[in-house]
């Protein structure tokens, strides 16, 4: 424990939404040491007032709670197990908090693999984006035994504006997190969708966008990724390949379950499109990029203040 009786704070995975939360963390009064493989990020993090850590086993080392906010399962399994050797270096009884969006049956069987090894596990994939992440207003969908809970209270509620208990057992959180990335993600598509139609129909996208935020088809997605779209900036805040990613989990799920999943294996085949033309690595609304090409129109708008 650090000074104020606070858990001390492994942290890895310092990317757009990582970054803000592991700053967030300090300014809370949490002793947070970070690793990511971009050393600007760890420099921003040092500057922050937080620690750089020089790998994944060095973050993990006297933690009490250890928070992966990595891409994917198969680094979530490399740095705890693989060459980050994370899991080793952690001392017994510590709490992995797992905040990546990954399969359900990953979760449980990550949960069973870290407590044979002596460590505890919190299901907790969080939303809400990269401006949330940094002001603590997260919404985290999280599961775990309750001494697990109690543990990593303080961390919670420090993150996140609304923390939802989904039951005792890791892989709930995870299943919750695996509805909303479907919902978000057809929501993305069809947000680019429908700003390029309006567009080929000659409607103006700057008005287009207002007058959609003020009626009953907008949603959250089109309100935060439209203004993107209009702005032409497709600096990655979440990215393409995110999307191909977490609509994979969705479908291989529902392959699993035996349940059709028609609109998210369209909006799959939409982020697919544009990670094959190149854009994975940009903004997920650059999907919209994959209607422009098509049409030859552009929704980017002169009259965007975004």
């Amino acid at each position: 424990m650090n000074p104020d009786n606070q858990p001390n704070i492994g942290f890895i995975g310092l990317g757009a939404m990582g970054l803000g939360m592991a700053r967030r963390l300090v300014s809370a009064g949490f002793s947070v040491r970070g690793y990511d493989v971009n050393p600007t990020a760890l420099q921003t993090l040092a500057e922050a007032g937080g620690q750089a850590a020089t790998s994944a086993a060095d973050a993990a080392r006297d933690a009490t709670i250890l928070i992966l906010m990595v891409v994917s399962a198969e680094q979530a399994e490399d740095v705890l197990f693989g060459k980050g050797e994370a899991a080793a270096a952690l001392p017994q009884g510590s709490v992995v908090m797992l905040c990546s969006t990954v399969k359900p049956e990953f979760s449980r069987r990550l949960a069973t693999r870290l407590s044979e090894a002596g460590l505890a596990m919190l299901d907790a994939p969080v939303s809400g984006g990269v401006i949330k992440a940094a002001a603590g207003e997260l919404s985290i969908m999280a599961s775990g035994e309750p001494a697990v809970f109690a543990k990593t209270e303080a961390v919670l509620n420090a993150l996140a504006a609304r923390v939802y208990k989904l039951g005792d057992e890791c892989g709930q959180g995870s299943t919750v997190k695996m509805v909303n990335q479907l919902l978000a993600g057809v929501h993305i598509a069809a947000a680019a969708e429908a700003m390029a139609l309006g567009v080929r129909a000659g409607v103006d996208p700057q008005e287009l966008y207002e007058v959609i935020s003020n009626s009953a088809g907008s949603s959250w997605m089109f309100q935060n990724r439209v203004p993107h779209m209009l702005a032409g900036d497709y600096t990655p805040l979440s990215a393409v390949d995110i999307f191909v990613k977490d609509l994979g989990i969705v479908l291989e799920t529902g392959k699993e379950l035996r349940f059709p999943l028609p609109l998210s294996a369209t909006a799959h085949q939409l982020f697919l499109s544009a990670a094959a033309a190149g854009l994975g690595r940009q903004d997920d609304s650059a999907v919209v990029k994959v209607f422009e090409q098509l049409a030859g129109i552009s929704v980017k708008s002169e009259k965007s203040d975004a």
